[in-house]
């Protein structure tokens, strides 16, 4: 990412949470990757102005494509019979969707920035660092991820722009999804948290409020689910397939744990329960995040699941 370092002019804290879904204006989302890309689409579709950005324009162009591919299937539900009326549905959203390489001149015009970059704790630092510097004074800063401390990504900036600092959660694939998770640290402020609930409920997500711990919600209780399935197959207890139809068929899940590790990524799954293991707060050295042989090996083998064509199962 460039430098960021433009100073940008003061934007007022939203006055209240009904106001703050209006007030928030125009969104910049930091990273073109299918995350990101999602985050702006669900925000361009509910009438903010956008700004993608990532490092180059063949970068943004795919991100469009995904929007654009994306849309078209939303269009084709909201309009079944109507081809002109899905192309101009297409059309309006994307339209509201500026492309950019330039952080500080994204930022610079926001009232709300969002990171969406890969789990890179120092490369998020940096963009931050730079972000704080070019954005208005009043505009939220929100990290999009799912597993480090939204405070240790924020330790760098001012007292004034960590009561602004909050990490929005999203979940992949971002349009289909409806849970945000909104992730305040002890020095967010409470009208930033407002501010940033009312936003979710007006790109008509569903937010879910959680103090900065290791995993947030889902993941905190997910994580230990996944791991421990991973441990009953290397026990021998029983076969993927035949744990997945358990918790499918036993408990209601629409997926069995080993698909939903397929879909997720064994290696987000490792670097997120390494990192647990190693120095997550409350949770180093816990054994239910220990290593696990099974996982290693798929991951040092390349499979990593869906998006690769193999995991614990074949695609």
């Amino acid at each position: 990412m460039p430098p960021l370092m433009r100073a940008a002019p003061r934007v007022r804290a939203f006055a209240s949470s009904a106001a703050a879904q209006a007030a928030v204006g125009r969104v910049a989302v930091i990273g073109g990757g299918q995350m990101g890309a999602g985050i702006a689409q669900v925000a361009a579709t509910h009438k903010h102005d956008v700004t993608l950005v990532d490092v180059s324009q063949e970068a943004l162009e795919r991100g469009k494509a995904y929007m654009a591919k994306s849309l078209g299937r939303v269009a084709k539900k909201k309009f079944p019979d109507d081809a002109q009326a899905q192309g101009r549905f297409v059309d309006e959203v994307l339209s509201r969707v500026a492309l950019s390489t330039s952080p500080a001149e994204a930022a610079g015009s926001a009232g709300l920035v969002i990171e969406a970059v890969v789990e890179n704790i120092k490369l998020k630092q940096d963009i931050f660092a730079g972000l704080a510097a070019a954005a208005p004074e009043g505009a939220i800063l929100a990290s999009n991820t799912s597993s480090l401390p939204i405070a240790k990504i924020s330790e760098q900036l001012s007292a004034a722009r960590k009561k602004r600092f909050i990490g929005l959660h999203f979940f992949n694939p971002v349009p289909q999804m409806k849970l945000v998770e909104v992730v305040r640290t002890d020095e967010a402020d409470q009208q930033a948290v407002d501010d940033a609930v009312a936003f979710v409920k007006g790109i008509g997500k569903v937010p879910a409020v959680c103090k900065d711990t290791p995993g947030f919600i889902v993941n905190r209780l997910l994580l230990p689910y996944m791991m421990e399935s991973i441990r009953l197959l290397e026990r021998g207890v029983a076969s993927a397939r035949d744990i997945d139809a358990a918790m499918k068929l036993g408990a209601g899940y629409p997926m069995g744990p080993f698909e939903l590790c397929d879909y997720v990524g064994l290696d987000t799954i490792k670097f997120i329960v390494d990192g647990w293991h190693k120095e997550g707060k409350g949770l180093a050295g816990d054994k239910q995040f220990a290593p696990s042989a099974k996982l290693d090996e798929l991951v040092k083998n390349g499979h990593l699941g869906v998006k690769t064509g193999r995991g614990f199962y074949e695609y």
